[in-house]
């Protein structure tokens, strides 16, 4: 898994995410400010900072244009390297993911023993959405892990509550202090914590001493979680200067009123009305060539079904039926099917249909449940099981380095996935860099290229001068039309006419499609 993430890194040019969450660490680190990025909490942040700082960019300090904005002036206008500071700032990412992993090989060897352990930590070292998430400079795999944390220590606390209960509250604030969206499972992991302080002093007190405890044991570990949020934004500015900004959108209902009982910054309380005011938005998606407004509910169950290989979702549906059938694991269920399902139902419910990443917690919690398959007693199990790990293990060997535009064999490979999913299942900008050596190599005489980029690089700074097609009358555009595959997922008016008149003849990175026009 390291090796696959290093060698992705190195090659993808910046996703449209990155740049704003390495601009804002580098803020973070060197002027303690929080006014950049507040739509999201500081620790995944932070995290890639702990890499940003050996790359020791260059970033004049007091700027005041917008996170997007700032991401382009430290990648690009400052006299950086973009190579060089994307893959430290990635570095950590890749760090915790490994790192994360050996809690997936620890939560399955306490459920089914080593052999379960070892599959599950194969199948999260082969899943290609981790991989791609993992070797990334964002805040999807470090939110995931820290809730598979926080669950697995809440399971170990049924035998020593004291020790895990307060890690658990560790995790759970790092989860929340990192990405808001685990917010929903809070509630889960607090009553998780409940029973599990229960369940380890059974037979020792009487029952309403019992019941005091475990309530106790719960508000133990909401208030340790509150705790590291606030600890995660001091460690930004320990004064906490915050002033709201302008674009701050109001939020009433139940929605204001959550907010403004949580006991948290006010900087993650207006990070959170911006969060809500995206989900007040009308977004446009994209699911089997079908484009559309607003949002479709089952659009991260279609993706995942998609982007997730054919012998991991068996697994997953073989070791969840275990878990429901062998009454020695039933008590895990509540702890490693209801947890991400909880975060998928609240996922699905929301208004930015853009990525199997909103799920991201799926994969890392089923790996836990698939190796359960291994604890069903009939002969056969475990060649059942070794067959379908090698699968997976095949598949996903085969679609490097293209780990991000992956689907499974059903849906046509990596090559094919443009033509049911878009944004960042397939094209979120990162291959700049491979279209910069591909017109080189292969098209060194083109007079003209025309490019429609969607992606947070700059052309220019990879050596491609293209012009916007978009600009100039239809009758001026021929050549080479470069562009990239959400866009065409997504082409209306004179985009649409200009590829339908045109043939396609080269890919790059199976994310951006190269035409020539007559």
């Amino acid at each position: 898994m390291a090796v696959a993430m290093v060698t992705t890194a190195v090659r993808q040019t910046p996703t449209i995410d990155e740049p704003v969450y390495v601009g804002t660490a580098v803020v973070y680190v060197r002027e303690h400010s929080l006014r950049f990025n507040p739509e999201h909490p500081p620790l995944g942040k932070l995290i890639v900072a702990a890499g940003t700082v050996f790359a020791h960019p260059h970033l004049k300090p007091g700027f005041r244009g917008d996170q997007g904005q700032l991401g382009r002036r430290l990648l690009y206008e400052s006299g950086n390297d973009p190579w060089r500071v994307m893959f430290w700032a990635r570095l950590p990412v890749m760090v915790v993911t490994l790192l994360f992993g050996l809690v997936v090989f620890g939560f399955a060897r306490d459920l089914v023993g080593r052999v379960g352990g070892l599959v599950a930590l194969v199948l999260y070292t082969f899943s290609p959405d981790l991989i791609t998430n993992g070797s990334l400079a964002t805040l999807d795999m470090p939110a995931a892990g820290f809730v598979v944390t926080a669950t697995w220590m809440l399971w170990r606390a049924r035998r020593r509550p004291l020790p895990y209960l307060l890690l658990a509250g560790l995790a759970t604030g790092a989860a929340v202090a990192t990405k808001m969206s685990t917010l929903p499972a809070v509630p889960v992991l607090l009553a998780l914590a409940a029973w599990s302080y229960w369940r380890a002093i059974a037979g020792t007190l009487p029952r309403r001493r019992r019941a005091a405890g475990a309530v106790a044991a719960a508000v133990g570990v909401a208030l340790v979680l509150i705790a590291v949020v606030w600890a995660v934004y001091l460690a930004v500015d320990p004064r906490l200067r915050w002033t709201t900004p302008a674009n701050v959108p109001a939020v009433h209902g139940l929605r204001g009123l959550l907010i403004d009982v949580l006991p948290f910054p006010d900087a993650y309380r207006d990070g959170m009305r911006i969060q809500f005011g995206f989900e007040s938005a009308t977004w446009h998606g994209y699911l089997f060539g079908h484009v559309y407004s607003g949002a479709l509910w089952y659009y991260l169950p279609a993706a995942l079904l998609v982007k997730t290989p054919l012998g991991m979702l068996a697994l997953w549906l073989l070791g969840a039926g275990v878990m429901a059938a062998v009454p020695s694991l039933r008590a895990a269920v509540p702890y490693v099917l209801v947890v991400p399902g909880v975060l998928l139902a609240a996922a699905m419910q929301g208004s930015r249909d853009l990525g199997v990443r909103y799920a991201l917690f799926v994969p890392v919690f089923l790996a836990v449940a698939a190796a359960c398959a291994v604890a069903l007693r009939r002969r056969g199990a475990y060649t059942v099981t070794a067959v379908l790990v090698a699968f997976v293990a095949v598949s996903s060997l085969r679609t490097y380095p293209y780990y991000l535009p992956y689907s499974n064999e059903a849906f046509g490979g990596p090559a094919k996935t443009h033509l049911r999913l878009h944004d960042s299942n397939v094209d979120w900008g990162q291959d700049l860099g491979r279209l910069a050596d591909r017109l080189r190599e292969r098209y060194p005489r083109e007079r003209e290229v025309w490019l429609v980029y969607k992606g947070s690089g700059v052309p220019s700074w990879y050596g491609i001068h293209g012009r916007d097609p978009l600009k100039a009358p239809p009758e001026r555009v021929h050549g080479l039309l470069v562009v990239s595959d959400s866009s065409i997922a997504k082409a209306q008016g004179p985009l649409k006419r200009l590829i339908r008149g045109s043939r396609a003849i080269d890919d790059v990175g199976h994310s951006i499609t190269i035409f020539r026009r007559p």
